[in-house]
């Protein structure tokens, strides 16, 4: 069976090689199409726009490793059948659970792999395809450091009107606390030209600024020069952290961001379904492997071309399924790790029921 497997592992490789090639020229393609007045109308480097690409074929990847896994089972086990060479690995004693084992441990493998590379790999190359976007193509602009409103805590809100990245200077700064036991009521407020962050004695100063007292019906105000506002719980990192998008996080840092949405009282469902979703996702190449092999190992009078319509509308009913539930998750209708593994979980039962329904 050893000369079997490698042969089965080497031809399911090949194929899915083949596809994340092909669909990786046809993304690059369309999007540059899409992409080429902007790229013109800025003026946009040569190198640049190749820099662009570069970045943006990871990501293309990971949506793609799915499908082609997919694909490949059909293209594998598709062929085999229909040149009979099925029929005589079955006519040899071996099953169907048994010729499966060398595409479902590369699915695996390939599972565990795409974890790291969209966990960790891809946000860093979408980092750089987002500051492309922004910085030489004007687009999706959200002009960076500005504007920034956060929850520090229950009864916290601070209020940024500018952060300098380069000196992590906050300028035009707003702290507003409210009663822990009525959140509606304001009992003290900070304003300041400037705030730094002192990292001797891991604090914020503020600068230029009134401080604000509400008790009952008498407010006190106090100007200062400089003030040491104790209990802030967040560093300058963490204020570039906060304006990120989620594809730009790794992991790592998905986590550590719902960590922060639930400490201050915000909801991180969403956050949370996200980090779930990127494991589950990679875990489809399996879910794909055990429902579209049975599929393309039968084989019908339609051929590959009707063996292929199957797997694509089984594909797209999975991602569409995918969708629905991560809508459901956000609404709080689903907790966000069923919301993830949901469709995974489904079309994992749908893929046992099938490949009972083959061997008879």
């Amino acid at each position: 069976m050893k000369i079997l497997d490698k042969y089965l592992v080497k031809q399911f490789i090949q194929s899915i090689l083949f596809g994340l090639l092909a669909f990786v020229m046809i993304f690059v393609i369309i999007d540059m199409m899409e992409n080429l007045d902007d790229f013109i109308d800025q003026n946009v480097p040569s190198v640049l726009i190749v820099q662009y690409y570069f970045v943006f074929i990871p990501e293309i990847i990971r949506l793609m490793i799915p499908v082609s896994i997919l694909l490949a089972c059909l293209f594998t086990a598709g062929k085999m059948a229909n040149q009979n060479e099925l029929t005589v690995i079955k006519a040899s004693g071996i099953s169907l659970y048994r010729f499966m084992v060398p595409f479902i441990i590369t699915a695996f493998i390939i599972s565990i792999m795409t974890v790291f590379i969209g966990g960790y790999f891809v946000p860093l190359a979408n980092k750089h395809k987002v500051f492309i976007e922004q910085t030489y193509m004007k687009k999706g602009i959200v002009y960076f450091g500005s504007n920034i409103f956060f929850q520090d805590t229950k009864n916290r809100l601070v209020s940024i009107n500018y952060f300098d990245i380069s000196s992590e200077i906050a300028n035009q700064i707003s702290i507003q606390e409210f009663d822990s036991k009525d959140r509606t009521k304001l009992v003290k407020r900070a304003d300041a030209l400037r705030m730094k962050y002192d990292t001797t004695k891991s604090l914020w100063i503020l600068m230029d600024g009134i401080a604000r007292k509400f008790i009952d019906s008498t407010e006190t105000i106090e100007k200062f020069v400089s003030l040491e506002f104790m209990g802030l719980n967040f560093t300058p990192q963490d204020v570039i952290k906060k304006q990120r998008k989620p594809e730009e996080m790794t992991l790592a840092e998905l986590s550590e961001f719902a960590k922060d949405q639930r400490r201050t009282g915000n909801d991180p469902t969403a956050i949370s379904i996200e980090y779930q979703s990127r494991i589950a996702f990679a875990f489809s190449s399996l879910v794909v492997v055990l429902f579209g092999l049975p599929i393309s190992a039968n084989k019908r009078r339609g051929g590959l071309a009707l063996q292929f319509g199957i797997n694509l509308l089984i594909t797209f009913f999975y991602l569409v399924f995918m969708k629905i539930s991560q809508a459901f998750g956000k609404n709080g209708v689903f907790n966000p790790l069923i919301t993830a593994w949901a469709a995974n979980l489904i079309f994992l039962a749908g893929a046992f029921i099938n490949i009972k329904r083959t061997l008879k």
